[in-house]
C-alpha cells in the first residue's frame, strides 16, 4: 500500500525470516543473488525494503543489483514531501529528508575515509563531502529554527484558546482510517480527503457544538503508522504537540480492515511513546457502513458485537451514521473528565 502511495507498480514482493540482519546487505547473501537473477525476469528497476537500512546496506545493495534502493523511511518521506501543502508541512518533510539524507550523504564518501589523511588523500571529493555537510547541517539548523517559530506560535495560540476556555478535541488513527471523512461530517470541514495513505498532513481545526451546546474545538492530525520513522515524529513534533493540549482523543479505527487488530495496537503505542496514554479517549469505529446495508441494521450489528468498550462508538463517517451518538459521547467524557464547564465563553 505504501509503494502504490508513492505510484510504483509493484511487480512482486519477497520474504525472507532471519534469526540475525546481516550486516552487509540486510537479507543473506542467497536472497541478493535470487534477486539479482529476477531482475531479467521480472524487468525492475526499484527495490523497496519495508525497514530502515544502514547507508552500508543500501550501497552494497545497489552495487549488487544495479538498480535503486530505498527503504522504509525514504519510502514514507517521498509520500509525506507529495502530500504537504501548507509551509509548515513542508518545512518538516524538509528537515526529516535532510536528517535521513545527512548520514546517507557521508556513506556515499566511504571509500574516501578508509584511504587515511596524506599524500594523495587531500582531493576535490573530499572537500566536497565536508562542503555537503556543512551545507546541509547549516540548512538543518534553519530548518529547525523555522519550525521553532512555527512552535512558538502554536504555543501561544494555544494559551489564547485556553484563555476562552473552549475544549479541544484531537482525531488521532492510523493513517486511511477515516480521519478526515469525520473532521468533514462533523464540522463541515473541506478537508482533502482520498483513499490512499497520509491523505492528510495539515493540521485542521474547526469549532463544533454538541448536543448540550457546548462548543468544542475539533483537529485533524497525520496518520500513524506502523514503524513511524523517528525523524518524522521529532520534525512533526509542533503539529503533534497539539495533541498534547487536547482535552480528548477520538481514536479513529476501521473496523472493516483486516489489520484493524494490530493497526490500533500500533497508535497505541505511538500514544504511549508521546506520552499521551493517560488522556480521555474515546474509541471511534469506523467504515460501518461496509459491515451493513443500512443505518436501520446498525443496532443489530452493535447488539452482535460487543468487543468495544464502554468509551466505544461504531459509526460511519462516510454516510454520518452514529455521528449524534458520537457527540453525546463526547459531551460525557468532557463532562466526567471535568472540561464540561468550559466551552460557554464567547
Amino acid at each position: 500500500m505504501l509503494a502504490q502511495t508513492a505510484g510504483a507498480k509493484v511487480e512482486g514482493a519477497i520474504i525472507q525470516h532471519v534469526q540475525r540482519l546481516n550486516h552487509a546487505y540486510y537479507m543473506g547473501q542467497g536472497k541478493v543473488e535470487e534477486l539479482a537473477a529476477l531482475r531479467e525476469e521480472v524487468g525492475y528497476n526499484l527495490v523497496i525494503f519495508d525497514d530502515e537500512l544502514s547507508p552500508l546496506q543500501q550501497r552494497n545493495l545497489e552495487d549488487a543489483l544495479e538498480v535503486k534502493i530505498i527503504d522504509r523511511t525514504a519510502l514514507i518521506l517521498d509520500i509525506f514531501a507529495k502530500r504537504a501543502q501548507t509551509r509548515e508541512g513542508r518545512l518538516q518533510v524538509e528537515l526529516a529528508q535532510l536528517e535521513y539524507l545527512l548520514p546517507r550523504l557521508v556513506g556515499q564518501w566511504s571509500h574516501l575515509e578508509r584511504l587515511g589523511g596524506g599524500i594523495g588523500t587531500r582531493g576535490p571529493g573530499e572537500s566536497q563531502l565536508e562542503t555537503d555537510r556543512r551545507i546541509i547541517k547549516h540548512k538543518i539548523l534553519r530548518l529547525k529554527d523555522e519550525i521553532e517559530g512555527i512552535r512558538k506560535h502554536r504555543a501561544l495560540y494555544r494559551r489564547q484558546r485556553t484563555t476562552h476556555a473552549i475544549p479541544v478535541a484531537s482525531i488521532v488513527g492510523y493513517t486511511n482510517s477515516g480521519k478526515s471523512t469525520l473532521m468533514n461530517s462533523l464540522s463541515k470541514a473541506s478537508v482533502f480527503v482520498e483513499d490512499k495513505l497520509f491523505a492528510t498532513l495539515d493540521p485542521t481545526t474547526r469549532k463544533i457544538m454538541l448536543p448540550n451546546l457546548q462548543e468544542v474545538l475539533l483537529t485533524d492530525t497525520v496518520g500513524f503508522i506502523q514503524k513511524l520513522p523517528t525523524m518524522l515524529v521529532a520534525a512533526f513534533r509542533a503539529t503533534l504537540e497539539e495533541l498534547d493540549e487536547a482535552d480528548i482523543l477520538l481514536h479513529v479505527i476501521d473496523i472493516t480492515h483486516r489489520n484493524a487488530a494490530e493497526q490500533s495496537a500500533t497508535v497505541e503505542q505511538i500514544l504511549q511513546e508521546l506520552k499521551l496514554a493517560n488522556k480521555p479517549r474515546i474509541e471511534v469505529l469506523n467504515k460501518l457502513d461496509l459491515a451493513v446495508p443500512s443505518e436501520s441494521e446498525m443496532g443489530d450489528f452493535i447488539s452482535k458485537n460487543t468487543t468495544g468498550g464502554k468509551d466505544s462508538v461504531l459509526i460511519s463517517a462516510a454516510k454520518k451514521w452514529g455521528l449524534k451518538a458520537l457527540l453525546e459521547k463526547i459531551a460525557f467524557v468532557l463532562s466526567e473528565s471535568g472540561s464540561h464547564n468550559r466551552g460557554y465563553v464567547e
